[in-house]
């Protein structure tokens, strides 16, 4: 990923679908509720989202092997200062 890449729900969003060939996908940030928190920035934008994923490659795992999965796809986002990631599997994609 470029540095120059801002970690924003529309850049997360299409690393998902991208990576996970995702069927149904809500990427929210959800970072201006965590003003203050450990692990905000400033901006109040960039490092906590929650995400609700639907995807074929989700089939027959466990839950935690999906979040995995997401984990992985998200990783340099992460790197990048992604803090807080919270995860909703939809299996039945």
């Amino acid at each position: 990923m470029s540095p120059s890449l801002q970690i924003t729900a529309q850049n997360l969003e299409a690393r998902l679908r991208e990576r996970l060939q995702a069927v149904r996908l809500e990427v929210m940030d959800e970072s201006h509720q965590h003003a203050g928190h450990v692990g905000a920035n400033d901006s109040g934008y960039g490092t906590h989202f929650r995400v609700r994923i639907a995807s074929p490659l989700f089939s027959g795992k466990t839950r935690v092997a999906c979040h995995r999965l997401v984990y992985a796809a998200a990783q340099d986002f992460i790197d990048q200062g992604l803090h807080a990631l919270a995860i909703e599997i939809d299996t039945a994609g």
